[in-house]
């Protein structure tokens, strides 16, 4: 029984072998692989959103590289590729979005949060700094003199 099922996987393991042992170009034309390299760095994955076009492995990544590929074969410069990316796909395609006013609160917004937050960081301590405890009254004196002067036992 063994030896039949071996018989039956040989051919499909011995053709995996032998066609993974092929090494396949890394691209047709270098130049044009460095410039989608290049480009693919800037852009984020649609699927994965914390990775670059160029780092992902995701099926929609690799059809963007192809695309890309293919924009910048037919004469595209860098800055046409990328404009075409963010005409189809929105600013968020891009890990450094433009600043624009659709993207002012993107940009400023955290300084202006950092702002707030040194604001209001502020304004407690000043208002920590100027509470004092009142004096104590003599009545509130003689109290504690007496309670400091009980003995324990």
């Amino acid at each position: 029984m063994i030896k039949f099922l071996l018989l039956l996987i040989a051919p499909a393991l011995l053709a995996t072998t032998l066609h993974a042992s092929e090494a396949q170009p890394l691209a047709e034309d270098p130049v044009v692989e460095q410039r989608l390299i290049n480009i693919a760095e800037e852009l984020r994955c649609l699927v994965c959103q914390n990775e670059s076009l160029a780092a992902s492995r995701a099926e929609l990544a690799q059809d963007l590289r192809r695309e890309v590929r293919e924009l910048i074969k037919s004469g595209n410069s860098d800055q046409q590729v990328r404009d075409f990316l963010v005409s189809r796909y929105g600013d968020f395609v891009l890990y450094r979005p433009q600043l624009k006013p659709s993207t002012y609160l993107l940009w400023i917004g955290p300084f202006v949060l950092l702002l707030i937050a040194v604001f209001f960081l502020l304004r407690h301590l000043r208002r920590r700094q100027g509470v004092t405890t009142a004096p104590l009254s003599e009545e509130e004196r003689r109290r504690a003199e007496e309670l400091l002067k009980a003995d324990p036992s």
